[in-house]
């Protein structure tokens, strides 16, 4: 589990083909401010948004073997370039953003991002089927930064961001067109399964 706080931005400096027949890859992962003191193999590490599995690491490098599937599902990973990164949470740990599971859940595309003094307003398209789940003033998390919605439109929303979050995480280098790796809140994915017990998934 995570909290959807970056700690760092990293950076993909390589990806290598994986020779086991499936198309995995293997990320080479810089990994900036982050401290890798207490990360070991088996550990995992939230990559714009992305629950992946430490498999290796060498000074303040780590190593992530990402499966075909997850790089049809999500973005970001595909290419070198920089990376939201969280480590996993401890029970200790204070809960600053909210409950965030590393699954993502569909690709948005951003709309809008237009400046309003120092701040930006995000607006994003989710896929249709995740609309449901979206509620205003309600918890996402894009690219693995948990933010909290202003407002819904069907499958649109809009975020505000802060100086420190355009600082903080990727989410600065945004513009019209990007695509975004979007998680729902954990709550409305278990309210909607409690609330539609019989129904088939």
């Amino acid at each position: 589990m995570f909290s959807g706080i970056i700690a760092a931005v990293g950076q993909i400096t390589a990806i290598t083909p994986r020779d086991d027949g499936a198309a995995t890859v293997r990320l080479t992962v810089d990994a900036g401010k982050l401290d890798l003191d207490d990360v070991a193999r088996g550990d995992s590490i939230a990559c714009n948004g992305v629950c992946l599995t430490v498999v290796d690491q060498q000074g303040q490098c780590f190593f992530v073997d990402v499966s075909p599937e997850s790089l049809t599902c999500t973005v970001g990973l595909a290419a070198p370039g920089p990376v939201n990164l969280e480590k996993a949470l401890r029970l200790a740990d204070r809960l600053g953003g909210h409950l965030v599971s590393g699954h993502v859940d569909g690709i948005g595309e951003v709309l809008r991002f237009d400046a309003v003094g120092d701040n930006r307003l995000l607006e994003i398209r989710a896929p249709a089927e995740l609309a449901r789940y979206i509620a205003r003033k309600g918890s996402i998390t894009v690219d693995g930064v948990s933010l909290t919605t202003n407002a819904v439109a069907g499958a649109t929303f809009t975020i505000n961001l802060i100086p420190h979050t355009l600082a903080a995480t990727t989410l600065g280098g945004l513009q019209p067109g990007s695509r975004v790796n979007l998680e729902i809140d954990l709550i409305a994915r278990y309210c909607e399964r409690l609330l539609n017990a019989d129904a088939e998934r």
